[in-house]
């Protein structure tokens, strides 16, 4: 990476910061553009050139590739809720802070769920990541169209990965720690898988004989 590159990536990252910032304390529709340009000391037309629209500063618009991204890397062997549980494992193992594994995150989401366009967007990224998801198991499975396996299995993948983050919130707003939070959602998470069908848990597995590909 160029150090232009390395530059353009400090400013939007450090414009977000600020603007999160703001949006909890002061709550996202009670803060402009205009206040997040001046407090992350940059002009209003830099914050519009990274950032679209105003919901992008809070939930970037990519995210609705995750779950097709992590079954699409999955490694032979592997089915695509195996993919899906071993990364949240993974994560929530690690404390990730992209899954909200953060002091503050309760805050953000008491935050998101007060403003009507970040819990419609919240909403819609959802949807998008399971037909994301739908899309990658219907054409790595090889399903027939009309087929509605795939998306059922995306629908239930898709609720798992929803439901961590739902039990990380809703623990991280009641005060406990990002250990303990991490700890109960691995139980939840054994527990969830254990009552998952084996036809969910294998669809899709990778031929151990795949190797990646350039």
């Amino acid at each position: 990476m160029s150090l232009r590159e390395r530059k353009k990536l400090e400013t939007k990252r450090h414009i977000a910061e600020v603007a999160l910032r703001l949006f909890v304390e002061r709550g996202f529709d009670q803060v402009t553009i205009a206040e997040v340009a001046a407090a992350a000391d940059v002009s209003v037309n830099t914050v519009y050139n990274y950032f679209k629209v105003k919901e992008d500063l809070v939930i970037p618009p990519v995210s609705k590739d995750r779950l097709a991204a992590i079954v699409r890397g999955r490694p032979a062997g592997s089915s695509a809720a195996g993919a899906i549980l071993a990364t949240l494992r993974d994560e929530l193992r690690r404390r990730d802070r992209s899954i909200g594994l953060t002091e503050g995150f309760g805050r953000f989401v008491e935050m998101a769920r007060a403003a009507p366009t970040l819990s419609a967007r919240l909403a819609g990224l959802a949807e998008q990541m399971v037909d994301e998801l739908a899309r990658v198991l219907a054409e790595e499975g090889g399903a027939e169209p009309g087929d509605p396996t795939p998306s059922l299995v995306a629908e239930q993948l898709g609720w798992v990965h929803a439901h961590v983050l739902r039990e990380i919130g809703r623990r991280t707003a009641e005060g406990q720690d990002p250990s303990a939070i991490a700890t109960a959602t691995l139980e939840r998470l054994d527990t969830i898988e254990s009552l998952l069908g084996a036809r969910v848990l294998t669809y899709a597995t990778r031929d151990s004989a795949w190797t990646p590909t350039e």
